[in-house]
């Protein structure tokens, strides 16, 4: 199979680099600046790499973008027709974008983050595949499944709320790091600490559901621990934070009360 990768960023290359391991490099890279793109076409046997879209084969199997949502539509416009199968691999793009200027088209998800350094276990990532025909979708999925044991079909108008779903669960939990580290950090205190709470957590729900893992003042809605530590947070934003999620895990794991906190 010989596959164009149009970008160079963080999913890109862990997405190439997984497929140079399983013997399916992609054989051409290409990237808006030409450094991305020789710092990963390097990393890949015989690959080439271009920044100009009119330099890429026209007999690619498969074609894909993995970039930025906001710069899919422009690169569609400006890529020579050919009929490859080409596939995005976004969470929150419809696949319907490709209608306009490929016969084969479909998605290829990987429901992860992904950092350039960072390496990633390939083979327990969700992926999800999508595709305006049978033919390529049984293509696709196949694909897939020599990078993960877990492979999904997914609609487009599906994966709209598995990409919202994403969001909470890794985009806004990582945030929230984020402010932890700095209530500690202003008061002397190592991020670290928190580090065995933060997996025991992740590790609890692979065991149980996340209703049932829930802990802490905001179920039983503890007015008095509640009302301490809003008064500790100096910032407006996270104080608003603060008591938005505490009212919201009470609401949900007490639905009859009929007396609001």
């Amino acid at each position: 199979m010989k596959i164009v990768l149009i970008g160079a960023g963080n999913l890109a290359t862990r997405l190439a680099l997984v497929l140079r391991e399983k013997g399916l490099a992609p054989a051409w890279v290409y990237s808006r600046t030409e450094e991305s793109a020789r710092r990963l076409g390097e990393q890949l046997p015989r690959c080439r790499y271009t920044t100009d879209l009119n330099s890429l084969p026209a007999d690619g199997d498969l074609y894909i973008f993995a970039v930025k949502d906001s710069v899919l539509p422009d690169l569609l416009a400006r890529m020579p027709a050919n009929n490859g199968l080409w596939v995005h691999t976004a969470g929150s793009v419809d696949c319907e974008i490709f209608r306009p200027y490929s016969t084969r088209y479909g998605v290829f998800y990987p429901m992860q983050t992904f950092s350039k350094e960072r390496e990633v276990a390939f083979d327990n990532i969700p992926l999800f595949i999508e595709a305006n025909s049978e033919a390529d979708a049984d293509l696709l999925y196949h694909l897939a499944a020599r990078l993960s044991g877990r492979v999904y079909r997914a609609d487009s108008e599906q994966r709209k709320y598995l990409h919202l779903a994403a969001v909470f669960a890794c985009n806004f939990t990582n945030h929230l790091y984020v402010l932890c580290d700095r209530i500690l950090q202003e008061h002397g205190l190592p991020f670290e600490a928190m580090l065995p709470l933060i997996r025991e957590t992740a590790d609890k729900v692979a065991d149980m559901s996340p209703f049932d893992a829930q802990t802490g003042p905001a179920i039983r809605y503890d007015r008095n621990i509640i009302a301490k530590q809003e008064a500790l947070l100096s910032d407006p934003t996270m104080r608003e934070i603060y008591s938005l999620m505490s009212r919201s895990i009470h609401e949900i794991h007490n639905p009859d009360k009929t007396q609001q906190p």
